[in-house]
């Protein structure tokens, strides 16, 4: 909603929900563009098949996907961090747009904070032989990157929130290991054996502890660090 609401008038053309997943963000993007048709797009057929609310649905590689006609606006909301070359991949989205067609973007940028560093830190203790304490370079790149590479095509604006998270409490795992294990934490749980689950995950709830100490009410806080940027395409 955040993104969304610096989204200003359009040109004639679709709104491309870009990485749609189930079609979440679906919702509020039928009610801000009432007039619009409404596209999403994934690579997933599992989540377009719970999509709902889209006048068309389209399954394609987001590095290849091209429209059938210039859109007014391309809409991502934390999706893009998962695909590598941004300064290839971004100016290439723009490219597709109308004239004036404004291209919005929000990408998680927490990969430096401890709920993710320590994801790799403990699983490079507990098992050496396959991990590495570094996390693998994160595509989110610096935010006068994101000006440097889009400044040309048009106006731009790029800008940073840290959002204050207050995390409920969990009486089976620290309630930080509760969000990352839905996302961040999956590729690496992907590689243990079945044995290797539990040890690592009790590890990893009590490296989160001293770095989230839990509260009175056992909720925690949490920083969490989110980059936006839109493009009114020249």
């Amino acid at each position: 909603m955040d993104l969304l609401a610096q989204v200003g008038p359009l040109p004639a053309g679709d709104v491309v929900d870009l990485v749609c997943g189930d079609g979440a963000v679906g919702p509020a993007l039928r009610q801000a563009f009432a007039d619009r048709r409404l596209i999403g797009v994934d690579d997933s057929p599992a989540m377009l098949a719970q999509a709902r609310g889209y006048e068309a649905l389209h399954e394609a590689d987001i590095a290849t996907w091209h429209p059938e006609t210039p859109p007014a606006l391309i809409f991502s909301n934390a999706a893009l961090q998962w695909l590598p070359g941004h300064a290839r991949l971004m100016p290439r989205l723009a490219g597709l747009l109308a004239p004036g067609g404004v291209l919005a973007v929000q990408m998680p940028g927490q990969g430096a904070a401890p709920s993710h560093m320590l994801l790799h830190q403990v699983a490079a203790r507990l098992f050496p032989d396959r991990f590495s304490p570094d996390p693998p370079p994160a595509p989110v790149a610096p935010l006068g990157e994101y000006w440097a590479m889009l400044a040309p095509l048009g106006a731009v604006s790029v800008w940073e929130t840290t959002y204050l998270q207050a995390l409920p409490a969990d009486a089976a795992a620290h309630p930080v290991r509760r969000f990352t294990e839905s996302t961040a934490m999956r590729p690496i749980v992907a590689r243990l054996n079945a044995d290797e689950v539990a040890p690592y995950l009790a590890a990893y709830d009590a490296a989160l502890a001293g770095a989230y100490p839990p509260l009175a009410d056992g909720r925690a806080l949490m920083p969490f660090r989110r980059l936006f940027f839109t493009l009114v395409k020249g």
